[in-house]
Parts: structure tokens; sequence; C-alpha cells
């Protein structure tokens, strides 16, 4: 069973950050898994292998060096964050069948709201949408896998001031578009956006077929 909360917010992100450091060095065989939803203040974050040049024009908005995968990307309000602490190790799952696991969850949420032509994207995890003849990402991910246990997760833009993606290269790609459920012309409460995205994550992450244990300190793809 995967317990679902809700965090105050729209939080900051370092301390939310180094509350699921603490939270996944703390857990034992027998810790139930759980998501945490929120929202979390202007900010942006730059993973692990994350180059800064990403990073064209920050303002005064703060940058926080993670320890996800993947590149720069930009979390604020009217965003939903999943953090999944979610034991790998005992599920028996790969680390890139967690990763397709979160898009999954997106994705079965974007198809219940009408969204029928979300997709991935080969070689850039997250979720994308067409738009005027390219691709639009509407959810990126990222994780950390520390002693077979995932935290981070994954982050749906619902109805945000998407601006401030301008200011990096979103995922480490030049021009890459983003948009949000508002500017699909679904008007969708933030808070409705997290209980179903996590009721779509624990239903698919409670199913999954075993396979073998992730890597005990991988970190994996992104924003």
């Amino acid at each position: 069973m995967i317990s679902v909360r809700w965090l105050p917010g729209p939080a900051a992100y370092l301390p939310v950050w180094q509350a699921m450091q603490s939270h996944a060095a703390a857990r034992d065989a027998h810790s139930p898994d759980e998501i945490w939803l929120l929202e979390h203040q202007p900010v942006y974050t730059l993973g692990q292998a994350g180059r800064p040049e990403h990073i064209l024009n920050p303002g005064q908005i703060p940058v926080v060096h993670c320890d996800r995968g993947g590149q720069v990307t930009y979390h604020g309000p009217g965003q939903i964050v999943a953090y999944c602490l979610f034991d790998l190790r005992r599920a028996g799952l790969y680390v890139k069948e967690y990763v397709a696991l979160l898009e999954q969850a997106v994705l079965d949420l974007l198809a219940e709201l009408g969204v029928a032509d979300a997709c991935r994207r080969p070689g850039a995890p997250g979720v994308y949408v067409p738009l005027d003849g390219e691709q639009a990402k509407i959810a990126a991910l990222g994780v950390k896998i520390r002693n077979g246990r995932a935290y981070h997760g994954v982050a749906l833009n619902v109805a945000m001031d998407l601006s401030p993606f301008l200011g990096i290269n979103p995922c480490g790609y030049e021009g890459l578009r983003t948009i949000d459920l508002a500017t699909l012309g679904i008007r969708l409460p933030l808070q409705q956006a997290g209980d179903r995205l996590a009721g779509h994550l624990a239903r698919l992450l409670q199913a999954a077929p075993p396979s073998k244990p992730a890597a005990a300190g991988a970190a994996a793809a992104a924003p």
C-alpha cells in the first residue's frame, strides 16, 4: 500500500529535497512507500550531471544543484509535483522500468482528460504533446536511487506562468517548448490534478511486475 500526502505550499525546494534525502536514508526493508504532492515556490533545479550553460537567464529565481538525474528544469506555482519515495529493490524493478511507469501515469491521466496524442520522446524522458508541428513538454521527471530506494519524481504543468522556462534550455534542449493543461483548454484544480495523478502512480507502482533490483546509487533521467 502506498500512502499519499499533501505537503503545504507553495513550498521552498531545499527543505523538501533534504526531507526526501533523510526519508530515504532512514528507510528499512519494511518502510511503506509514499507519494508526496505539492507546489513549489519558483526555483530552477539543476540535476546531478547538469550543465550550467543551460541556465540562460535565471533573473531573481534561485538555482539549486540537486542529486536527481537530468539537466535543468523549472518548478513553480500551478505545477503539481509528485515525489515518489519508492523501494525499487523490494518491488524488483529496474530504473528504466520505474521511469517508464512514472511516464505512464501521466499518459494515463492525460488520456483520461481527453489528451489522446500525448507521447514519450526517445532519449528525452518526460511526456510531450503536439504543438504547432513540434512537441511541447508538459511533464518532466528525474529520480535518484539510493540503496535501491527512489526519491524525486515527476512534475506536471497544470496552470502556470510558463515564461520562466524561457530562462533555461529545458532538459538541456535549446528551444524546447513547454505547455500546461490550461493551454490545452483543460481547467483542472491543482489539488484534483494531484490526487488523480497520485491515483495513477499508486495503481501502476503497486501492480508493477517484478524483474530485477535497481542499482544502488543511480540517478536517472529528467527534466
